[in-house]
């Protein structure tokens, strides 16, 4: 739009001085005088246009100015559209006191030729007028054409944060959900190869909690995929117990909490699953502790295990960011997390999260169809 403006502007004015009549060679210097000035308004309305060096831009300017003024003493008021060019130029290029400033002085310039030419006052009136509204379309044009390009680098950049969120959003889901129930397949088949020929129904039953976990991991995938998933602290916490009996932990399990919003309750069910998989990673744990209860309108959820040896630091750099992760989701629901030995040299996990959240997180999603 910027280009079909500018060029109507030129064809005016390439009618403007043909039908004057004028000698060949005065037409060709008006027609390459004005193909100069278009290549110079194209450089001046491009995008970056004002950042340029201040010598180079008073070299343009200047250059830009004497192919407007010197034509006008040759083809008169008939050249007037260039000097609205020069006028926007100015506009779009010096800080904004000086390019106003010149914007009304190069405007009251074209009050001169008209005035010279024995032309009543209108007509020059109409003239400057007529310099000044080119010279507002030319930087109005120009500005809004900028504008388009920034929001068009804005939408491309907030497509690529969003689509950065999600690969992150996936990968910290998957990290929760499949290290746990990796973790818990891994025990429990272990002891099923343990006690599959002295305790053959044991194994059985284990056997068929291993393919319960299967499936939830199946099913927990898939809700991974559609974007959302719910989970209950309740039944991970049962869930836990099992399991970690199962790896020869004493646990205790204490749940006293009441109805949770499905975002609380998904994220501290999350912080429990966390946790519970860190226990299974340390074979010389041996008790644990799993609580949740309710404390000035904060639900509450501690995970506490002994054998922590202080020296032991995994070296790979494929360890996860499993605590980091329950930071974050604990932030978006306005919680806090805090993972440390106690005194008495256990680790504890403690999170922290308001029973009702306020604001947007405390509107439950639809679960998804299908």
């Amino acid at each position: 739009m910027l280009i079909a403006v500018l060029l109507s502007f030129l064809l005016i004015t390439v009618l403007n001085i043909t039908r004057q009549h004028m000698r060949p060679y005065m037409l060709i210097i008006g027609l390459v005088s004005l193909g100069l000035i278009f290549a110079l308004q194209l450089r001046h309305s491009a995008a970056g246009a004002a950042r340029v060096p201040g010598r180079r831009k008073l070299l343009t300017l200047g250059l830009q100015a004497a192919l407007t003024y010197v034509p006008l003493f040759f083809f008169r008021s008939e050249w007037g559209a260039m000097a609205g060019f020069l006028a926007g130029s100015v506009l779009l290029l010096l800080p904004a006191r000086i390019g106003w400033t010149l914007y009304g002085v190069i405007g009251l310039t074209m009050l001169c030729l008209p005035i010279e030419d024995g032309k009543p006052l209108s007509e020059s009136a109409y003239y400057a007028e007529s310099t000044l509204l080119c010279g507002l379309v030319v930087y109005g044009f120009t500005w809004l054409t900028d504008l388009v390009v920034r929001v068009q680098a804005t939408r491309g950049e907030l497509a690529r944060t969003a689509v950065a969120d999600e690969r992150l959003r996936f990968a910290r889901d998957l990290h929760d959900l499949l290290g746990y129930s990796l973790s818990a397949i891994t025990l429990k088949c272990e002891l099923i190869h343990r006690i599959a020929l002295s305790h053959p129904e044991r194994a059985q039953e284990e056997l068929e909690s291993v393919l319960d976990i299967s499936r939830q991991s199946l099913a927990d995938v898939r809700m991974v995929a559609s974007g959302y998933r719910k989970m209950s602290l309740s039944q991970e916490a049962t869930s836990a117990g099992s399991v970690l009996g199962a790896a020869g932990v004493d646990v205790e399990v204490d749940v006293r909490l009441g109805p949770l919003t499905p975002q609380v309750d998904t994220v501290l069910a999350t912080v429990l699953r966390e946790g519970v998989t860190n226990v299974l990673r340390h074979s010389e744990v041996r008790r644990c502790t799993l609580r949740a209860w309710e404390q000035g309108g904060q639900a509450m959820l501690s995970v506490v295990n002994d054998g922590v040896d202080p020296d032991r630091h995994d070296p790979s750099p494929h360890r996860g960011s499993g605590l980091g992760n329950l930071a974050v989701r604990l932030s978006d629901v306005g919680g806090t997390l805090i993972a440390s030995v106690r005194e008495d040299g256990c680790f504890e996990v403690l999170a922290e999260a308001p029973m009702r959240p306020a604001g947007p997180m405390a509107v439950a999603k639809p679960e998804p169809v299908g």
